[in-house]
């Protein structure tokens, strides 16, 4: 049994060694994609000054409230302001134009008298509260409120940027100009009451603090190496799913699945083989892809991938998730007839399933519907496993659900694999 089986592992691997480049594209495309991907995102997750956005101020204003937007937005770790182009001060109609052309992402134009207006509307409704109360200086003579417009900060968006980029700027200039709103209310109050020593406490009473999990009394922040490794290594594993499923197809165009099967060797026996061979290659590329972000990316300008005292549990993930992989690997060999029916669908099914899985888009950004969708893909199991060891701290007992789906898809893919194949030879 056990000689058998060595001999169908290496049957597999003279069956790879026939196409090197193939087994070297195996290898070698996982890493350039892993190193691709989180030098392109790295940048999303800093917080230092190193990637700013160039965004365009009109400034009609020249109040207070102007001066605060404007110096806290230079403070900002996101944004840098642009107030000239050429030493030329900018107008709105070229600011609107140099945003429509995809020049500039964003241009926020600060209407005339904004500071003015708005100390004036502040300063009526506090005399109605003040009059209300029966504090009104009598001998005071009544002047006739000045109308006040409601005032309009128009934003341009260039057309390609993304929803949560709009309302996360237009949510930060909101809460600007409610920071100026309430500090010129307590101001006005302290006037009309002629308090001018009482001190108003004008910090905010509310405060945010992220609470972030820690290992040995250190934060665990999350970087885009501990976000791209896991979800990159999953995509590599499950693209085996291809030169699996073409080998096996070529077995039965080229007639050597019949002579196997003319051996005293049952079908179990070769599809462990295949298994078995398969599993060395997700684990020699989930090896590497951590090396990779170990060794090389700290050269790369990127963060180093900590590994210390979670790798054993992030082998036993990277196994079960490239026994699932296999498990659909073999379905789809055995029921394909054609390399052009396995391959096409075999790459679709994969990058459907990573969509689908988070392995893009994070599934709680996702749709409700789609959310419920990515439950069932094994991506998703293995990603959420990844995730629970470098982010969550988890124990291997609370990584038990994931790997158990895991190990169900790849029972019930190579056991409807096994009743495929028995049931065509039957007939």
């Amino acid at each position: 049994m056990l000689y058998k089986l060595w001999m169908s592992v290496y049957k597999e691997f003279l069956l790879l060694k026939r196409d090197m480049g193939g087994v070297v594209t195996l290898f070698l495309m996982p890493l350039v994609l892993i190193i691709t991907v989180t030098l392109i995102q790295d940048s999303t997750y800093k917080k230092g000054n190193d990637v700013k956005i160039p965004i365009l101020l009109v400034d009609y204003d020249k109040g207070n409230v102007s001066k605060t937007i404007f110096d806290n937005l230079q403070k900002s770790n996101v944004f840098s302001v642009v107030t000239t182009i050429d030493n030329t001060p900018i107008t709105e109609a070229v600011a609107k134009e140099a945003v429509f052309k995809g020049k500039y992402q964003l241009a926020i134009i600060i209407p005339s008298h904004l500071s003015t207006d708005l100390q004036a509307k502040i300063d009526q409704n506090v005399q109605k509260i003040v009059n209300s109360l029966g504090f009104a200086d009598s001998l005071a003579t009544k002047s006739n409120a000045k109308l006040v417009d409601q005032k309009e900060v128009k934003l341009y968006f260039d057309p390609a940027v993304q929803l949560s980029f709009k309302s996360g700027v237009m949510n930060g200039i909101d809460k600007m100009i409610s920071q100026i709103e309430t500090k010129s209310i307590y101001t006005t109050f302290q006037e009309q009451l002629g308090e001018d020593d009482a001190k108003f406490e004008q910090k905010s009473f509310i405060t945010f603090k992220e609470i972030v999990p820690k290992i040995n009394n250190k934060d665990i922040t999350p970087n885009s190496v501990q976000h791209n490794v896991p979800a990159w290594t999953l995509f590599a594993i499950f693209f085996i799913v291809i030169p699996l499923s073409i080998n096996m197809v070529k077995e039965k165009t080229q007639g050597t699945f019949i002579r196997l099967r003319t051996n005293p060797v049952s079908n179990k026996i070769v599809l462990a083989g295949k298994t078995v061979m398969y599993l060395i290659i997700c684990l020699i590329q989930f090896y590497m892809m951590v090396a990779v972000a170990i060794f090389l990316f700290p050269h790369l300008g990127l963060p180093a991938l900590n590994v210390e005292g979670n790798l054993i549990l992030m082998s036993v993930v990277a196994l079960f998730s490239g026994l699932a992989a296999i498990g659909f690997g073999v379905l789809l060999g055995t029921i394909a007839k054609t390399q052009e029916q396995s391959a096409p669908f075999g790459a679709t099914a994969v990058i459907i399933l990573a969509a689908i899985g988070g392995v893009w888009v994070p599934v709680f950004a996702m749709p409700k519907i789609m959310q419920i969708i990515a439950q069932s893909s094994p991506m998703n199991w293995g990603l959420e496993a990844f995730y629970d060891v470098l982010l969550r701290n988890a124990t291997f007992w609370d990584l038990v659900p994931e790997l158990f789906l895991l190990f169900l898809f790849f029972v019930v893919t190579t056991t409807l694999a096994l009743l495929y194949d028995k049931k065509k030879r039957a007939v």
